[in-house]
């Protein structure tokens, strides 16, 4: 397997901002004709409702857009999306890896709140009645573009582009200390 340790500008030191280990990452675009079909022959569910995430067989299905979602697994072989590709077979979908374009990191509660280290450079309203849990979406961090999940109460999980990820940690940093 390659290398795919995040990049990161602190692995320790930091109570609320960790990486979060290899993913395999694929995005699915789909016509809704085809949604059906595709999710049982992937055998995951795929979240119709705008910003919403879904698990099903260790596969998380976050939705981007009214044909796109984000495919996540935890500890995912090379050959992943592969295998998802020859399960869907004919139908009409583009299902592309992008496992090695981008890392995650976890937001958590701890001497600060997880949604308060994002407020610093999201303009997003976080607060759990606004994102509840199991909501995602594409939005920005500072200049960086971002896909934040929350995934509990008091947690949230960001994926970033691999380059983008010693700054979005930085900010982060940043924005604790000063907190």
């Amino acid at each position: 397997m390659s290398d795919l340790s995040p990049a990161s500008l602190f692995v320790a030191g930091s109570a609320s901002v960790r990486p979060l280990g290899h993913f395999g990452r694929a995005v699915l675009r789909c016509p809704a004709a085809s949604l059906d079909l595709v999710a049982e022959r992937l055998g995951i569910v795929l979240p119709r409702e705008a910003c919403r995430s879904a698990i099903e067989a260790d596969v998380a299905a976050l939705w981007l857009g009214p044909d796109e979602w984000l495919l996540l697994a935890a500890d995912a072989r090379d050959d992943w999306v592969a295998t998802l590709q020859a399960r869907m077979g004919d139908a009409v979908c583009s299902l592309v890896d992008v496992s090695h374009r981008q890392v995650a990191l976890e937001i958590a509660d701890g001497r600060v709140t997880a949604e308060t280290l994002l407020a610093s450079g999201c303009a997003l309203d976080l607060s759990l009645r606004a994102f509840p849990v199991g909501m995602c979406t594409r939005t920005m961090y500072d200049k960086a573009e971002i896909i934040l999940w929350r995934r509990a109460p008091d947690r949230f999980h960001l994926e970033t582009w691999r380059s983008f990820a010693r700054y979005v940690e930085g900010l982060l940093h940043v924005a604790e200390t000063e907190a």
